[in-house]
């Protein structure tokens, strides 16, 4: 099987360092497995994930999970509850969502087992706008690992190769309603990007993260490419890749921090105990974990803002 993810070939060389960024610590993601730590190879769970490490990998190559051997695959399942999504149930699920949004059935495709008949009639909604309406609105991905409900490049269960038509990501059926909307690159850019801009997921795992970032970004260039016969500009590329960082991100889903991120306690009945341990700390060299709220953007108003108070709703 052909690699499904290349760090080496174009879009993903090229934009790796961009890709690599964690905007809420203005550092980069952080590997936050011990997957890739061996005794040739001793890479902290804590460690940044650098183009110069990510090129210098031989046994140790980032895959999706369906390339991964069945140790691994076991492990990750037991430590991070990580799967495989198939795609049929990925199509299964965000037909459900669009049931809701249009108020009726197979309105991409019709479900056939697991399969599904491709609708080829273009898109209708209730007035001429609405589709603006639909690529505007909001998707999360939440614990999202490769991203597969937000774009199905391939099926996270074979490694097959899905063809643009055929593929039922929350994403790519907002791409398709830009496709069927749009008649010149102008509109077309500005409402991929706005598609870009709607979708949102997050991810514990470093190296999951990655995966799903260079999923969305090769997604774009697969529509560019076939829609417009041509590679996207260098600047076209850095607009996407701005937005994919922003709305994909590292965070641990239970506290809403960085991983490993510090988390503060409510409450605490201090003791005599306390402060006899607090004085042996202070006399050590120990670096306490930070405690960061990770933060996301909001592009319709312009302005960052931590996940937790978004999901509180402040």
């Amino acid at each position: 099987m052909d690699k499904l993810i290349d760090m080496n070939v174009y879009p993903v060389s090229k934009n790796l360092k961009a890709l690599l960024k964690d905007k809420t610590t203005k550092k980069n993601i952080i590997f936050a497995t011990p997957a890739y730590s061996s005794e040739g190879n001793p890479i902290k769970e804590t460690e940044q994930m650098t183009e110069k490490i990510l090129k210098g990998f031989a046994q140790c190559e980032i895959q999706p999970r369906v390339l991964k051997n069945k140790e691994q695959q076991q492990e990750r399942t037991r430590a991070k509850a990580e799967v495989f999504t198939p795609s049929w149930i990925c199509n299964k699920m965000n037909n459900h969502c669009d049931e809701e949004w249009f108020g009726k059935k197979n309105v991409f495709n019709t479900e056939q087992g697991q399969e599904w008949r491709l609708n080829t009639e273009k898109i209708e909604f209730d007035t001429e706008d609405d589709w603006k309406k639909y690529v505007d609105s909001k998707r999360l991905e939440i614990t999202c690992g490769e991203a597969p409900y937000i774009v199905s490049r391939y099926d996270a269960a074979t490694g097959e190769i899905i063809e643009i038509k055929r593929r039922i990501g929350i994403l790519d059926r907002k791409l398709r309603v830009v496709n069927e909307n749009t008649d010149n690159e102008t509109e077309w850019f500005k409402w991929v990007l706005r598609a870009y801009q709607s979708v949102y997921g997050y991810e514990f795992q470093g190296d999951n993260l990655l995966i799903a970032r260079i999923n969305l970004l090769i997604t774009f260039v697969d529509y560019m490419q076939d829609r417009w016969n041509r590679v996207p500009t260098e600047a076209e590329l850095r607009k996407v890749v701005n937005v994919i960082v922003w709305n994909f991100w590292q965070m641990d889903g239970i506290t809403g921090m960085i991983p490993f991120g510090k988390n503060k306690e409510e409450y605490h009945q201090f003791n005599l105990f306390d402060f006899v341990v607090a004085d042996e700390l202070d006399s050590q060299d120990t670096e306490e974990p930070e405690e960061v709220y990770c933060r996301i953007y909001d592009w319709r108003s312009d302005k960052s803002l931590t996940y937790k108070s978004m999901k509180e709703g402040r």
